[in-house]
């Protein structure tokens, strides 16, 4: 009995001192900022206002991007899943960099020409969407 006694004394001390030990290494975690190239993962929104989805639509198809124009404008419903604006967003970064290939490196930002890259991402931003 005394043994056992003494046993769960022990982990008791030593699970203090992990705890302890751990707690100031988590809290310096969540408040360091995000390093260079390191991003918080955001979380997409389940759903994309038909409005927004029909804008970065055009935004695509006036950056050239015969995917989108290939696509047909959401309509008849207030919201589209967030997977149709993944996808529109995927083609057009795919088609983007096909196109953008031969370009010099100076030219180009994630394999594809800077205009490209801005008009993928301001339809990103239009429609909230943070992965593709």
């Amino acid at each position: 009995m005394h043994r056992s006694l003494r046993n769960a004394f022990a982990t008791v001390i030593v699970t203090g001192a992990l705890t302890a030990a751990a707690t100031p290494a988590a809290v310096a975690a969540e408040q360091t900022p995000s390093t260079a190239g390191v991003q918080a993962e955001l979380r997409n929104p389940k759903t994309v206002k038909v409005a927004d989805y029909n804008q970065a639509r055009n935004t695509l198809i006036n950056a050239g991007s015969k995917t989108a124009a290939k696509s047909h404008p959401a309509h008849g419903t207030k919201d589209v899943p967030v997977s149709h604006g993944t996808s529109l967003l995927a083609e057009a970064r795919d088609e983007f960099r096909a196109t953008d290939r031969k370009l010099p490196a100076d030219q180009k930002k994630s394999d594809m020409s800077i205009p490209h890259y801005n008009a993928v991402h301001s339809a990103a931003t239009t429609m909230g969407i943070d992965r593709w």
